[in-house]
């Protein structure tokens, strides 16, 4: 299977291209080629150039691609929307479905490919902080980093009683994972905080972790926007 995945919700910027090919240094010996940037900014500007680097790259064309592989969230606005409206346009141009994936789960396989050994065996909670004194959360446990649950949008406090459920070998990581980790703490649960830079890598996603789906992909918003509608603003439409 050829697929061409990337990620924009957070601070960093992915794209891989991934085939079965011998010798591959990708996940189980897939052949890669891909691209890694660290953005606070201007995800638009950069996703498309590094998706031409990457393809230029590849052995193949975008007509060979048969699975396209995006985030949807959570994330930032503008970011999620920008991966969104890539996937949905190269899966008009190519014909090749679009699969999808927590920008969360990505950071977790980031997380367990970079730093096996300290993940190995641990249950892991992805942490990122969502300011307002909220957390994007989610749980991931087993070899294959199987999720508990969905992702959420809720409070360390929270998040740090889900954790007390579940034994003690536990990890957090990401910019949220110290704030979880305190407040688990005060919880008498011990979670090793790691990895606060971490942001999704979508070159460490395993083959068969994503499958296509039927609908076109959606922005996974777990925050309503803080823009709205002024009441009582509206110009009267002329006749």
């Amino acid at each position: 299977m050829i697929t061409l995945a990337f990620d924009t919700c957070f601070a960093g910027c992915s794209v891989a291209a991934t085939w079965d090919g011998p010798g591959g240094d990708g996940p189980e010996g897939a052949s890669q080629c891909w691209r890694f940037e660290r953005l606070v900014r201007g995800h638009a500007e950069r996703l498309t150039p590094m998706i031409g680097e990457v393809m230029s790259e590849a052995p193949f064309g975008f007509d060979k691609i048969g699975l396209i592989v995006v985030t949807t969230g959570p994330g930032t606005f503008t970011g999620q929307r920008v991966g969104i409206a890539a996937a949905r346009a190269l899966a008009l141009a190519t014909g090749a479905p679009v699969g999808t994936l927590s920008s969360l789960a990505v950071m977790a396989y980031t997380a367990a490919a970079e730093f096996p050994d300290e993940v190995a065996g641990k249950a892991l909670a992805v942490a990122v902080d969502a300011r307002r004194s909220e957390i994007y959360f989610q749980v991931f446990t087993g070899a294959d980093l199987s999720p508990l649950g969905p992702p959420e949008l809720t409070t360390p406090e929270v998040a740090a009683k889900v954790l007390g459920e579940l034994g003690p070998a536990l990890i957090a990581v990401g910019s949220g994972a110290s704030l979880l980790a305190e407040h688990a703490q005060g919880l008498g649960v011990s979670v090793s905080a790691r990895l606060p830079t971490l942001e999704p890598d979508v070159r460490f996603i395993p083959p068969g972790a994503v499958v296509a789906g039927h609908d076109l992909p959606r922005p996974l918003y777990l925050r309503p926007p803080d823009a709205k509608p002024q009441d009582g603003a509206a110009l009267a439409r002329a006749p």
